[in-house]
């Protein structure tokens, strides 16, 4: 099954198939519901056991649903769960913001805490002066190790590249950021808009070395990347803002030295599917972590 995000159009509140089990609806990374990345959020899923879960995000049709599981309201700590329409994921990011900003419209904003199968993910949330929320997520700590050659040379058959398309300056890596993703990067950006690939070719390779994503990125500076993230072992095409990569992607940037200093760099991506997203990660080289910002609406 392929899920197209940019077919999608569905209403911000809206019964799912179980009784009693509202979906809410917001588009990530962007400030306008026609850009970024939507996802499905339903604050209160402990009644909904994992087929339920799967069978919901499955209608929904993002790439993925953030179920809140349990917690407590009080001290702003909740457990979250994510699933694709196809399988459950360890940790997304686009869902994580748009989570948090539905949490803030609801109980203010302000700092919570949420409890992932990838592990304990802080997110701040503030108000701009047009009232529009952002969310501030601190990724588990990351990793990023060079890829091996059979991961490389799969990937790219996969993908319809050749080694010419890379840039020999960004080293292909594997990086974790509550996921593994394949971090290659392209050598122009004509390379990068141009993307057709294998959809059960990759997925297989995905599911071979447990990548969630290959983050397909393009250095336009030091301080802006433009990426593209497909996302097949999910039933999904390509995502159009991925937080998850974008955390992982931090963790690239720090295991090759490649900030010097606390860095906030800006990432483009969506543009080529027409959905435009902006996200900003935060990277130190005292912190393995990284942070990512971005705003969330509804999508009407």
């Amino acid at each position: 099954m392929t899920s197209d995000v940019t077919g999608t159009n569905h209403g911000a509140h809206r019964s799912g198939p179980l009784t009693g089990t509202e979906i809410l609806r917001y588009s990530a990374f962007t400030h306008d519901p026609g850009g970024g990345n939507p996802a499905g959020v339903v604050l209160d899923a402990a009644g909904l056991d994992d087929p339920a879960m799967l069978r919901t995000a499955a209608e929904v049709g993002y790439s993925e649903t953030a179920f809140v599981t349990g917690g407590d309201e009080a001290a702003r700590r909740f457990r979250v769960r994510y699933f694709s329409p196809l399988t459950e994921v360890a940790f997304c990011g686009h869902a994580t913001v748009a989570l948090a900003v539905a949490l803030a419209e609801r109980l203010g904003p302000g700092e919570i805490v949420l409890d992932t199968p990838a592990g304990e993910i802080p997110v701040s949330t503030e108000t701009d002066g047009t009232g529009a929320v952002r969310a501030t997520l601190t990724s588990v700590p990351t990793r990023s190790r060079p890829a091996e050659a059979t991961e490389l040379r799969q990937a790219l058959a996969a993908l319809r590249w050749t080694p010419d398309d890379l840039d020999p300056a960004l080293p292909p890596h594997v990086a974790f950021g509550g996921n593994d993703h394949l971090v290659l990067a392209a050598a122009s950006r004509a390379r990068l808009a141009d993307v057709d690939y294998d959809f059960d070719g990759l997925a297989e390779v995905m599911r071979r070395h447990g990548w969630t994503t290959v983050d397909l990125v393009w250095r336009e500076s030091p301080e802006r990347y433009h990426a593209r993230n497909p996302f097949p072992v999910g039933g999904v095409v390509e995502d159009p803002a991925t937080g998850a990569a974008a955390a992982a992607f931090g963790g690239y940037l720090h295991a090759l030295g490649l900030v010097t200093g606390p860095a906030t760099i800006a990432i483009r991506q969506g543009e080529d599917m027409g959905r435009p997203s902006d996200l900003l990660i935060t990277v130190s080289p005292q912190d393995s972590r990284t942070r990512v910002t971005g705003q969330a609406v509804p999508i009407p």
